[in-house]
């Protein structure tokens, strides 16, 4: 659309139906050059992709880092004095849990036994592997999502189950064969799907008893104990009058021992650093591209924009057609972005590797994508307001 049909459309169009029109040349305007909204497109979608698959890698990984107390089904975690990471704990006598049942509020209590030890493998390798003990009778602690075997299975004599993604490091045992988990016989009687830690060591899931002669511990001290809260029982009241009678040790309530878990490793490591800063660039990168075509298109078009000011156009109406390029862009872009992200997401996320993207995670890299490309069309705006008039009319 030349400068000429631009003025004989505003010019014959009443005020009241002028912000339409500009609706439609905006869209006119960004849909003639292909190439360049293509090329948009491209830095909108990456910046998506990247937001949702670095943010998705990011939650899966260090929610692993507390994957043991989200699934306890345990309210209340007590454990020795500073407790920071679940899967580095320290011995607790185990006859003090018998203050703990006693408090109001508590409606089971059991021991957990949670160590390290080495698995001896046939080709006379080993593995180092966290080993978890859980009452027998019990009911938190426990494993789940079985892969083969159950339960039950766990109860037989020398039973142990780990997680499938580990079948490698433990040379491939099947059901019922055997292994030696800290000079002891342990054979193999169920396994689980998705049971992964923070660290590369395997988990290794078996009574509490049989857990405590492989970890060579005493019968007489555990990690911690799971606590489960009678229906109604304010799980704060409860942690505090756990610290009146066990001063010594520390009480979680779980979301706040999670916490605890992920902050570990967050303080310890840079992870939320590397993961942000691959984020931020790739934020950047989709936005420089937004802003550059953006401002192409103004400089392709200076004639057309001064032809607007010329015949009366307001800047707040020029500022519009600016905008709604940058939210096509965005909305466009945020769709595929997201489309894409979710089948990277089908096709790519393992237990080792889990890529987990929730709504707010979509939701908030859709707005601020859109807060991007409304910064970026400030860039070409300032060029507008520049623009003389008269440049035109002497044209």
């Amino acid at each position: 659309m030349d400068k000429r049909q631009w003025a004989i459309r505003l010019g014959h169009w009443p005020p009241r139906m002028i912000e339409h029109t500009m609706w439609s040349i905006a869209l006119e305007t960004l849909i003639a050059d292909r190439a360049k909204l293509l090329t948009a497109l491209v830095g909108v979608v990456f910046s998506i992709v990247l937001v949702n698959i670095q943010g998705g890698f990011f939650l899966g990984l260090i929610g692993r880092a507390s994957l043991l107390v989200d699934s306890s089904q345990a309210d209340i975690w007590v454990g020795h004095k500073g407790m920071h990471n679940v899967d580095f704990p320290r011995d607790i006598p185990r006859r003090w849990i018998q203050r703990v049942r006693g408090v109001p509020g508590v409606r089971r209590a059991e021991p957990y036994l949670i160590g390290w030890a080495d698995v001896t493998l046939p080709s006379g390798n080993w593995e180092n592997a966290v080993v978890i003990g859980f009452e027998r009778s019990g009911r938190m602690g426990t494993p789940w999502n079985f892969a083969q075997g159950g339960a039950e299975s766990l109860l037989h004599t020398d039973a142990i189950a780990f997680d499938e993604s580990e079948t490698e490091k433990l040379e491939s045992p099947a059901l019922g064969q055997l292994r030696e988990l800290g000079a002891r016989r342990v054979r193999v009687t169920a396994t689980t799907r998705g049971i992964t830690g923070f660290l590369v060591a395997p988990y290794i899931f078996t009574t509490f008893e049989r857990a405590a002669a492989c970890l060579q511990k005493p019968a007489e001290v555990c990690s911690y104990f799971l606590v489960q809260l009678e229906p109604g029982a304010n799980p704060q009241e409860v942690c505090a009058a756990i610290r009146r009678r066990l001063p010594d040790l520390d009480v979680y309530t779980r979301d706040e021992y999670a916490a605890v878990s992920i902050n570990f490793w967050m303080t310890r490591t840079g992870l939320g650093i590397s993961f942000g800063a691959a984020t931020l660039l790739g934020l950047l990168v989709g936005m420089v591209m937004v802003g550059q075509t953006l401002y192409a298109l103004v400089l392709d078009r200076m004639e057309e924009f001064g032809t607007l000011k010329a015949i009366g156009a307001k800047e707040g109406q020029i500022y519009s057609l600016l905008l709604v390029q940058a939210i096509v862009l965005a909305a466009i872009g945020a769709l595929l972005g997201l489309a894409l992200a979710w089948g990277i997401q089908s096709a790519y996320s393992t237990p080792r590797a889990p890529i987990v993207i929730p709504w707010w995670l979509s939701m908030g890299s859709a707005a601020l994508v859109l807060a991007i490309c409304l910064l970026a069309s400030l860039l070409p705006y300032y060029r507008i307001r520049k623009l003389d008039p008269l440049i035109v009319l002497q044209s």
